[in-house]
């Protein structure tokens, strides 16, 4: 159960890409494109909401999760801010040397992927400095 809560959330972003991007998307170039859900609003307009939009949505989510999650102290937040850089890096990887990666979608996904490394070290140093200034200031 540890390692599962210190898996970053951003993974799974990656997986689903990869799994849409391999197997649906690979037969159809237009899939990130593809509407998946479609109302009539009552402005007259049609809105539309594509595959891309809906990845891109949960990818934010996975962020939001991987910040309250950046704010835990210990040993399973050192190794969920490892493991985050890790997945970045297999986000820039793939980015960099594989067709599939080279949108739009999965370039917003790697930068929510930066900015949960990025969020997620300045939250626990922010974090710890505290920590570290309320204990000297009990100490006088």
């Amino acid at each position: 159960m540890r390692l599962l809560s210190a898996l970053p959330f951003t993974l799974f972003a990656l997986l689903i890409y990869n799994g849409f991007a391999f197997t649906a998307g690979a037969a159809d170039p237009d899939f990130w494109s593809t509407p998946v859900l479609s109302i009539a609003m009552v402005s007259g307009a049609d809105f539309q909401l594509l595959a891309s939009d809906l990845l891109i949505t949960a990818g934010l989510f996975f962020l939001f999760i991987e910040i309250l999650k950046a704010t835990r102290i210990g040993k399973a937040a050192v190794v969920d801010h490892m493991l985050s850089v890790l997945v970045f890096v297999a986000f820039l990887v793939e980015f960099l040397i594989i067709p599939q990666a080279a949108t739009s979608v999965f370039f917003i996904l790697m930068v929510i992927a930066l900015i949960d490394v990025i969020a997620g070290f300045s939250i626990s140093i922010t974090g710890a400095r505290r920590d570290v200034a309320f204990g000297h200031g009990e100490m006088n």
